[in-house]
């Protein structure tokens, strides 16, 4: 028994012994530390990204990490770090990654849930609106004109109320047709979604004025759709393709039972699309910036059913029903909503209930008799925008006390000064205004204090800003001391290119002249006409003008591998034979035929540029690695080893 539970003991030990601490260093750069903790978090938040295999072992990842590090100890060494411009974009970025780590999680949850509710459905509605400024707090008369008209459209009918009283001015009565979540201010989304159908809300505030609503009708919303398409494109480098005649050709090869896919990788201008056969990511209503392709995609019906051409702005369409489905499932969409929320009116529900929770974690203490000092102190200039402290205004007095930090009278007068413009010609009682701007003020000081210590506060979010405040750097100095120099280095780039000339070669390449047609027989005819001595110019043109429904004409340069040449084609000068590609029939007639030879610089230049940027940051970490001494805590990596490959 003695032995084992000493086995046991020895056991547990050697397995706490494995885990990396946080007080872990995997290495030094120049003496300063390198936690095993964030090698870890690096290697697993990357692992799922990276394509080559050889950064997923631990070693080659570990060489990437240091060579990262070195970078980081260089740029710093620079001073880049101090640079305006890096401040800027930094701090820019931190105030983003901020607000995702500031909310109130039930809270946001809670919205979340019901956002995916209001746009899963859809809400008819009318309104009539009467104008109100958002500082009148005299609202009884305002309240009392809406509760007559409510009862008038009750007896009346909403379409005889609206023609009576809309102005188009002080009072607005719309037709707001059917819409789901966020595409109205919140409040009268909220409204429009808890009123029934059939019904006419009570009278409430939005930040226009007063409404009531009548909801006529709510649906489900139409759900997602996939679609392919075949686009010919506005704008054609070839003066003799016009699109509306193009599209048409297309569309009578699918009527004669050309498949869409093979027409879409043959012809279609949408680039990123035609690969896939005109495939398209499958989107939800609203989605979409063009409302005529959104319209016809889910006026389609059943899987496979095509559309007859029709015009976007970007172009002509042809599309095809790939499938229709539902309302997705709420998981698939929480990110994506969340991010909504948080960028919506609503956020101010959420920032109220965090404000609530950090006033007890940071034992906030509020000086209320303040605020009535403030509301003596407010007079008629404050309403033309010259309203000054007065004399012997009590600046260092504390408002608020959060946590080590005192908020004085100075902080929420420099508030208000700032604030004057709100109210300029707008009368508002200074008691209701010094509440309003308090609260507000409120909110943003805990907030702010909150934001201060978010990094002390908070690992992930240490962490993240930590990621960004490196990477950014880490451009800064590529663009620096690499892909700049590359690009100036005009004398070395070109001596990089005669040194690897033998990397950048040309394939066999045709110019050529492409005819295609889903007809056999008219490929056949015109290839004999060309066997016969007709002449290809003449040919193309006297095609191009006859604009035939059944044949179309490509004429370019061609490399081996293009998506236009069968896999097949026998690069020789003159009339090829016929060939089945793409579900069509093809005659090409060759001009010339250019055979494998080196590219000059001109034509390889975008790629022996990347490489020549390569070989410098080779040379360059090379540098680095000698300029700063990195040591390696062997036992540490061991343990950082066992943990990952535990995993």
């Amino acid at each position: 028994m003695k032995l084992f539970v000493t086995s046991l003991l020895l056991c547990f030990s050697l397995g706490l012994q494995a885990q990396v601490k946080d007080k872990d260093v995997l290495f030094t750069v120049e003496g300063e530390p390198v936690m095993a903790s964030e090698f870890i978090r690096v290697y697993n938040k990357n692992l799922d990204l990276v394509k080559d295999e050889s950064q997923k072992d631990i070693d080659a990842y570990l060489e990437l990490f240091v060579n990262y590090q070195l970078k980081v100890k260089e740029a710093r060494r620079l001073e880049l770090d101090k640079d305006p411009n890096y401040l800027r974009e930094f701090n820019n970025y931190k105030k983003q990654l901020t607000k995702n780590f500031m909310a109130d999680n039930k809270v946001t949850d809670a919205l979340v849930e019901e956002a995916y509710h209001r746009t899963t459905n859809d809400v008819k509605v009318s309104h009539i609106l009467v104008r109100l400024d958002e500082t009148e707090t005299d609202t009884t008369a305002v309240y009392n004109q809406l509760l007559e008209l409510r009862e008038r459209v009750a007896k009346e009918g909403y379409t005889a109320v609206q023609k009576a009283v809309h102005n188009g001015k002080t009072i607005f009565a719309e037709d707001l047709g059917y819409f789901g979540g966020f595409k109205m201010v919140y409040p009268f989304e909220t409204v429009a979604f808890n009123t029934p159908k059939g019904e006419i809300s009570m009278p409430f505030r939005t930040r226009f004025g007063y409404h009531i609503l009548k909801v006529f009708d709510k649906r489900k919303s139409l759900g997602e759709v996939t679609v392919a398409h075949i686009m010919i494109s506005n704008k054609q480098k070839d003066s003799t393709v016009v699109p509306e005649t193009r599209i048409n050709q297309i569309y009578k090869k699918i009527q004669q039972g050309e498949k869409f896919e093979s027409l879409a990788k043959q012809f279609s201008n949408d680039k990123s699309s035609a690969k896939k056969g005109g495939a398209l990511a499958p989107f939800t209503g609203g989605q979409l910036s063009s409302k005529e392709f959104e319209e016809v995609a889910f006026s389609l019906e059943n899987q496979g059913d095509i559309s007859a051409p029709f015009k976007t702005a970007y172009g002509w369409h042809i599309m095809k029903l790939i499938r229709k489905k539902g309302i997705q499932p709420f998981e698939e969409v929480k990110v994506q909503l969340q991010n909504k929320v948080k960028r919506d009116s609503r956020s101010k529900l959420i920032n109220s209930a965090l404000v609530k929770k950090l006033a007890t974690k940071y034992k906030v203490e509020e000086n209320k008799e303040g605020l009535t000092y403030f509301e003596s102190i407010i007079t008629d200039a404050y309403f033309k925008q010259a309203w000054k402290t007065p004399e012997g205004f009590d600046a260092d007095n504390t408002l608020i006390r959060i946590g080590d930090v005192s908020v004085s009278n100075k902080a929420f007068s420099d508030h208000l000064m700032s604030n004057q413009r709100k109210y300029n010609n707008r009368r508002a009682n200074p008691k209701a205004l010094i509440e309003t701007e308090y609260n507000a003020f409120y909110e943003a000081q805990v907030l702010k204090y909150h934001e201060d210590n978010l990094e002390f506060e908070n690992e992930d979010f240490a962490f993240v800003l930590k990621e960004y405040r490196d990477g950014l750097l880490l451009f800064d100095l590529m663009e620096k001391e690499v892909w700049n120099r590359a690009a100036k280095d005009s004398v070395g780039l070109k001596a990089f290119f005669e040194k690897n000339r033998a990397n950048y070669t040309w394939k066999d390449r045709v110019d050529a002249v492409i005819l295609s047609s889903a007809s056999e027989r008219k490929i056949d005819q015109l290839r004999e006409a060309l066997l016969n001595g007709a002449d290809i110019d003449e040919m193309y043109s006297k095609l191009i003008t006859e604009r035939s429904s059944t044949l179309i004409t490509t004429q370019d340069v061609f490399e081996e591998g293009h998506a236009s040449l069968p896999k097949d084609f026998e690069f020789n000068k003159g009339t090829s034979k016929i060939y089945n590609h793409n579900d069509s029939y093809h005659v090409i007639y060759v001009k010339e035929v250019f055979p494998p030879g080196h590219k000059t610089l001109d034509e390889a230049r975008g790629k022996v540029v990347s490489d020549y940027q390569a070989y410098i940051e080779d040379d360059w970490v090379d540098t680095l690695s000698k300029r700063f001494k990195v040591k390696l805590n062997d036992s540490v990596l061991k343990r950082v080893k066992k943990q990952i490959l535990k995993k």
